[in-house]
């Protein structure tokens, strides 16, 4: 009653990971050096391999890593999204001195990275990887004449509106959708439902989760490592690092900040707390934040949203979802929801400066704001 997965299907699959190369043979005699660590997951086998395939070849293997255990010995939680499970690979870095960390989950669904700067390794947040793959995807399909026409790119409600300016110059459609992942695939159904699947060109969220190509409707960090590598790896070419390149569109674009606070309230007393959080904010949202104006306020659970200024509304065409969304001037942005699996309430900060440390204090601004407007209690457990 065993069947067992042939080589023919993962070939299938590599095959189709490989369709979507933007630059093949990009990496080949590129010098691209990378330290990677599965965090002893499913990550170790396929993600080698298409390295591999695509030409990358100096790759060294977190050992205490690379082999698969359920019990995650080697870190407090196999989570790419946190320094400590990163470790390990930071680690090796400093003997191997590579171009970059890369660093898949265990079933190899999202990946981390950590990027060679002049003063050691920067760890690169979820946004700002989805950021440069979407910038170098756009940018390198228009000039070699494999970009689309009406291309669609799909992010969620609680990603970096960054890569809305980066789509915008491009020309490309940037669909907003839900937070979880099965929504930007529900978006690639839409267009296939149209026979136009081919004109989407890359998705994800700020949680680490990236997908180019449609042969698989959710996050994939095969396809993700990979393109990663490939962009380092041109880049390279070029006589830049991915530092350079994030920190040139912020140049370009403005230094997009982005912040999470998860607020925690326990018992049957705190979901009633939350319950008049979420309710106290839906009868009068807040005027201003941290001296910034409320220039939209939009709620998903009724499925509208609201110019300030103008008093026009008009209805989201999402599936409801119990959050509030406050966009400000200046190009920052709350955003409200209580947790899906936990007794807490999150909180989406993003803040825009002229540099990393203007917008760091206007985050934090934001944050004591969002405390006192909303009525959030001090009591909170940062993400």
């Amino acid at each position: 009653m065993i069947e067992w997965i042939g080589d023919d299907l993962y070939e299938k699959y590599l095959a189709k990971v490989q369709e979507q190369s933007i630059n093949p043979g990009s990496c080949k005699g590129s010098g691209l050096k990378v330290v990677y660590t599965p965090l002893n997951g499913a990550g170790n086998k396929l993600v080698r391999e298409i390295l591999a395939r695509n030409g990358v070849e100096d790759v060294t293997v977190v050992p205490e890593q690379e082999m698969p255990d359920g019990n995650f010995t080697t870190c407090p939680y196999p989570n790419p999204e946190i320094k400590e499970a990163l470790a390990l690979g930071l680690e090796l870095c400093e003997k191997v001195k590579p171009d970059l960390l890369l660093a898949t989950d265990p079933d190899s669904d999202r990946v981390g990275i950590a990027i060679k700067t002049e003063n050691g390794y920067r760890l690169v947040s979820g946004n700002e990887t989805g950021i440069m793959l979407m910038n170098y995807i756009l940018s390198c399909r228009k000039e070699n004449g494999t970009l689309p026409e009406k291309p669609v790119a799909v992010k969620t409600i609680v990603t970096s509106k960054l890569v809305d300016k980066v789509c915008e110059k491009y020309g490309c459609d940037l669909k907003t959708v839900l937070t979880g992942f099965k929504y930007i695939g529900e978006q690639i159904l839409f267009l296939e439902q149209k026979n136009e699947e081919y004109r989407y060109v890359f998705g994800f969220e700020e949680s680490y989760g990236y997908l180019a190509g449609s042969y698989v409707r959710d996050k994939d960090a095969v396809v993700a490592s990979m393109l990663i590598c490939e962009m380092a790896a041109y880049y390279r070419k070029k006589g830049k690092t991915l530092d350079q390149v994030i920190n040139k569109l912020y140049d370009e674009f403005g230094y997009y900040y982005n912040k999470t606070e998860a607020f925690e309230f326990e018992g049957s007393e705190g979901m009633k707390t939350m319950a008049n959080i979420m309710s106290t904010l839906r009868q009068s949202h807040p005027k201003e934040i941290a001296g910034f104006k409320v220039t939209r306020a939009s709620d998903y659970l009724n499925s509208r949203t609201k110019d300030i200024e103008t008093e026009k509304e008009k209805d989201i065409d999402l599936p409801k979802s119990n959050v509030l969304a406050y966009e400000l001037e200046g190009g920052g942005s709350v955003i409200v929801r209580p947790s899906g699996t936990e007794p807490k309430i999150k909180v989406y900060i993003t803040s825009v400066g002229e540099s990393e440390k203007d917008a760091v204090s206007l985050a934090d601004k934001m944050i004591s704001s969002v405390i006192k407007t909303l009525g959030i209690p001090e009591k909170k457990d940062k993400k």
